[in-house]
């Protein structure tokens, strides 16, 4: 699968992607819970981009040119723009470093 087949709510997805570009870290409170949150732009052989979220632990693993695979992916659709992200059920593993 690759970037131009994603389509908002789109689950299941097994992807790899090379990190572009990590946008600032963001903390925030939710239910008490402290968390981070970043996005970050990656691209696929394709050459599209799509908008990585990245949460907590999953932050600290992920530098600028790593290659990832995501497995049981989720794509959500956030001020109109679509974004990837493993989410609870999904894994983000770094292929190549």
């Amino acid at each position: 699968m690759n970037i131009a087949d994603l389509k908002p709510r789109m689950g299941k997805i097994e992807i790899e992607v090379t990190v572009k570009e990590l946008a600032q870290v963001r903390e925030f409170d939710k239910f008490g819970k402290k968390g981070r949150v970043c996005n970050a732009t990656v691209t696929d052989d394709s050459g599209k981009e799509i908008k990585l979220t990245l949460w907590n632990d999953e932050i600290d693993k992920v530098k600028k040119g790593d290659k990832l695979k995501i497995t049981n992916g989720y794509v959500n659709e956030f001020q109109g723009e679509m974004q990837l992200t493993a989410g609870r059920f999904g894994k983000l593993e770094v292929v190549v470093s």
